[in-house]
């Protein structure tokens, strides 16, 4: 009784997780336009978050003041 119960326990388990790992992509190509939506943007002006992250940089002495990756060496 507790083995079958184990093994449908078991087997249930290995379902919901394998079912997790489909090869079909979530959104389909014909729908990704939809994630490039300009209401999605961090900035309602990307010129002048472009240069509003110059004058950062400029105050702050160092490129990527705002978030941007590097590894300090002063290498663009």
């Amino acid at each position: 009784m507790f083995s079958t119960l184990r093994r449908l326990a078991l087997l249930g388990t290995g379902m919901a997780l394998l079912s997790g790992c489909s090869v079909s992509p979530w959104v389909a190509p014909y729908e990704r336009h939809y994630l490039a939506d300009p209401i999605m943007a961090f900035e309602m002006d990307p010129v002048a978050a472009g240069y509003m992250n110059h004058v950062y940089e400029a105050r702050e002495a160092a490129r990527g003041a705002e978030g941007g990756s590097g590894g300090g060496c002063g290498c663009n």
